[in-house]
Order: structure tokens, then C-alpha cells, then sequence
């Protein structure tokens, strides 16, 4: 408890900034389903808020370097309330992706800013409850931020202003709270080749990790919308995708240490390709089916990120490991930027069924290069034990940097 209580601002601001931006991506598809939006433009918005989101990773231990954590965080917040704030004010689909670029590029820094107070923070004896309390409190605002999106109204000055708010009460905990700022670390450099060398089946499953949580995430809205889910029931559909991966994380982990985590990676995929299969032909049961799926596809899809991940660490040095981070999060994003607004056309040419048959593809191919993979090269020994790792920042590994974990 003491524990919790001393890192209490942190993780309230987290809540604040994970119901504010967890509400934009939904409520930009739906309001910009009513002003007239094509398909294409409203893909192209969760497109741009990756795009911000890796500028925002690349740039934040620089920013955190020249001013100091709080006043860095201060700076990220502010572009994330004008994101949000100036919607209603320039209604127009390239206006709008320059705000969410601006929302994806503070979410990024404020998070930097966060895991690098808690990195400096925590030690080997309280390192885990720190990041498990950490996960659920991430995890617990996403939820309840899908949520929102039946109570917020499309296209409304309201709707918008309240998540600008929500964004701005995000600023008071971090930057009133009395625990000294932490010293500032050498920002990890971006090295893409170093994930590669060590792992490339890691790699490709991260790019497939951002190709699924990203089109589902970004573009999942106007799925529910094709077939015929109302604006609350849109907000649980998502919920469920989070929820079924939450719950997933614990039975991944626990195949993931006791076996080949190449073998465990091919068959979450070929899960998630089931999955996809299985939303799809749910999507004409009823609500209650379409809840189902959701939950099942987001058990199938969310710990591909981090059994690649662990895959990729168990061949890194101890030295290597925050760039390696560094490198996931990359490939991860260039799956992310490409999949919302790619997923968005192909719906509007073939139907909502499209959103799943591209995911579905792009398993296809990991596990085709799994397969190959395995047979080129033996497993890694010795293993590193498996660990949940949010995708939020490039210096997320460095929390686990002292125990050799990631």
C-alpha cells in the first residue's frame, strides 16, 4: 500500500490520460461517420495518430533531457489538448489528422515521461507489484474509456471538451506531486537492425501485432457500425477486445515459459486467424455473439506483441535490451501507421468483413515465416521469464533493464 500510495500521481494522471485519449480514436470515427467522412479519410485519422505516436517516442527523452520531466510532460499535454480541442473548430478530414497526430504524439511523451519516473524509482524488490499495479491501472482506464463512447455524443463541441478536459486533469497530479523528479538518462538510440539481427521472427510479429491491435482499435468503430451496433454497444464491443486480452496475458506467460516461444507465438496466430474468422461469421447472431467475438479475437491478438517480445530478449544482451525495446516499438509502429487507413479502404471497396480477412492475412504470412524460421534456427537458451509489456514508450525496457527482464 505504501508503495501504491507513493506513486499515487503517477498513476492517476495515467487513468486521466488513458480516458482521455483512449475516447478520441472511437468517437473520431463515429463523428466523422455523421459529418460525411469516407472511409478512407477516417482511416487515414488512426493512421496519423501512430505517426505522432512514434514521433512523440522518438523525441520525448530528448524533450525530458533539455527541460526536466514535469515540464516535458506539461509540454506533451498541451498538444494533446489542442488535438483535441480545435476538432469542432476546423471540421475537415486532413485538419482532423494533423489533431490526432498531435493527441498520438502526447500520449507517447506523457508515457515516456511516466516509465521513466518509475524506471528511477523502482527497484528489484518492488519492481513487479510496481509494473502489475502500473498495467491495471493502464489497462483499467482503456476499458472504461471505450466505455464513454455511449455517453459522448458525435461531432459535439461537449463530447470533445470533456476528453480535452480529462487530458488537462492529466496535468495536475504529475506536476503537483512532492517525490522528487528523477535524474534525466541518455535517451536509447533507434537501432531497427539490431531487432532484426537478433530475431527476425520477433520483428514480424510485432509488425503483425500493430497491423491487428491498430486496424481493430482504430477502425474496429466503423466495423461496429456496418453491422449494426448502436454507439454504446460500439463502446462495450471495444471493451471486450481489451478485456479478452487482459485475461489472455496469464495463460500466454504461462506457455510462453514452458515452451518453445516460437511454437507458442505460431499458435496464438493461428488462433487470431480463427478469430478472425469467428467475429465474422458472428457478426449476423446478435449483439451478444458480436461481444463474444470481440472478446475471443482480442485473447487471440494481444499477447502476440509480447511473446515476440520475450522471444526477441532471450537472444539480447543486458546491454542491448532498452534499444532493443526501442527497435519493437518501431516495427511495431510501422504495422500500426499502415494498417488503420488501409483497413478503412479495403471496407469500403469489399465490406466490413474486409477488416478481418486482412488481419487474418497477415497471420497467415507470420506463421508461414514462423515455420521457416524454426527451421533454420534452434531455440533460444537459456530463457528470460515472460513479462506483459505495455506498447507506451521506448523506455519501457528499461524498468526491467536491472533484472534482465523485458
Amino acid at each position: 500500500m505504501r508503495l501504491i500510495i507513493s506513486f499515487a500521481a503517477l498513476f492517476l494522471s495515467v487513468l486521466l490520460l488513458q480516458l482521455s485519449s483512449g475516447g478520441v480514436g472511437p468517437l473520431d470515427v463515429l463523428s466523422g461517420t455523421e459529418l460525411g467522412f469516407t472511409n478512407g479519410q477516417i482511416g487515414l485519422l488512426g493512421s496519423a495518430h501512430f505517426f505522432g505516436f512514434f514521433i512523440g517516442c522518438w523525441w520525448a527523452p530528448r524533450v525530458m533531457g533539455s527541460v526536466g520531466h514535469s515540464r516535458a510532460f506539461a509540454a506533451f499535454i498541451a498538444a494533446g489538448a489542442i488535438g483535441l480541442l480545435a476538432h469542432m473548430m476546423v471540421v475537415d478530414p486532413y485538419a482532423w489528422s494533423a489533431m490526432r497526430a498531435a493527441t498520438g504524439f502526447c500520449v507517447a511523451g506523457c508515457y515516456t515521461v511516466i516509465e521513466a519516473w518509475l524506471q528511477a524509482k523502482t527497484d528489484n524488490a518492488n519492481r513487479g507489484r510496481t509494473m502489475g499495479t502500473y498495467r491495471m491501472v493502464d489497462t483499467g482506464g482503456s476499458l472504461i474509456a471505450q466505455l464513454m463512447i455511449g455517453v459522448l455524443d458525435p461531432a459535439s463541441y461537449v463530447s470533445y471538451n470533456l476528453l480535452g478536459i480529462l487530458c488537462i486533469a492529466a496535468l495536475l497530479p504529475l506536476t503537483l506531486t512532492r517525490t522528487p523528479q528523477p535524474d534525466t538518462g541518455a535517451a536509447p538510440r533507434l537501432r531497427p537492425g539490431l531487432a532484426w539481427r537478433l530475431s527476425p521472427l520477433a520483428v514480424a510479429g510485432v509488425i503483425v501485432s500493430g497491423v491487428s491491435g491498430a486496424a481493430f482499435r482504430m477502425v474496429g468503430p466503423l466495423y461496429g457500425a456496418q453491422v449494426g451496433l448502436t454507439a454504446d454497444q460500439i463502446g462495450l464491443f471495444l471493451a471486450a477486445y481489451v478485456l479478452g486480452g487482459a485475461f489472455a496475458q496469464w495463460p500466454a506467460g504461462w506457455a510462453a515459459d514452458r515452451h518453445d516461444r516460437r511454437t507458442v507465438l505460431l499458435w496464438f496466430s493461428a488462433f487470431s486467424i480463427a478469430a478472425c474468422g469467428i467475429t465474422v461469421a458472428f457478426s449476423g447472431l446478435g449483439v451478444a455473439a458480436i461481444f463474444v467475438a470481440a472478446l475471443v479475437f482480442g485473447a487471440a491478438t494481444f499477447p502476440i506483441y509480447s511473446i515476440s517480445a520475450a522471444h526477441a530478449h532471450d537472444w539480447a544482451e543486458d546491454d542491448q535490451r532498452v534499444e532493443l525495446s526501442a527497435a519493437l516499438m518501431f516495427f511495431y509502429a510501422i504495422g500500426a501507421i499502415a494498417a488503420p487507413v488501409g483497413t478503412a479502404w479495403l471496407i469500403a471497396a469489399y465490406g466490413p468483413a474486409a477488416l478481418f480477412a486482412l488481419i487474418a492475412l497477415a497471420h497467415v504470412g507470420l506463421v508461414v515465416f514462423g515455420v521457416i524460421r524454426m527451421r533454420l534456427r534452434p531455440p533460444a537458451q537459456p530463457r528470460g521469464p515472460y513479462v506483459w509489456i505495455p506498447r507506451t514508450s521506448f523506455l519501457v525496457g528499461r524498468i526491467f533493464r536491472r533484472t534482465g527482464r523485458d
